[in-house]
């Protein structure tokens, strides 16, 4: 598996792709020629464009911030849900330790 690119590239293809697509044929044109230029596949780079066009509201979908925030709300309900599992659990225990008879020695 390929390391992550580092932002700055990211955001440098995009860029470049955005600015000079009118130059190409077609815009997946420019997606190969910049992307084989600063060493990124042509797809990883027509995605990083895709999401940057919906970032920059040309484009419906999911912004990044709300995937990000989406994410964080996922996580928080697992945990949630993994919490009221143990309290259940905590509360079923405790419920049959009073319905059990007590003997006093």
């Amino acid at each position: 598996m390929r390391k992550p690119y580092p932002k700055d590239v990211r955001d440098r293809a995009t860029r470049l792709v955005l600015e000079t697509r009118d130059q190409y044929k077609t815009e997946f044109e420019a997606i190969r020629s910049i992307g084989a230029k600063l060493d990124v596949g042509a797809e990883t780079l027509r995605k990083w464009v895709r999401q940057a066009e919906v970032d920059g509201g040309l484009r419906s979908g999911t912004t990044t911030e709300e995937s990000s925030a989406m994410k964080a709300l996922k996580r928080e309900n697992a945990e949630l849900k993994r919490a009221n599992e143990i309290l259940r659990a905590a509360a079923s225990f405790f419920a049959a330790e009073l319905n059990r008879p007590h003997t006093r020695s």
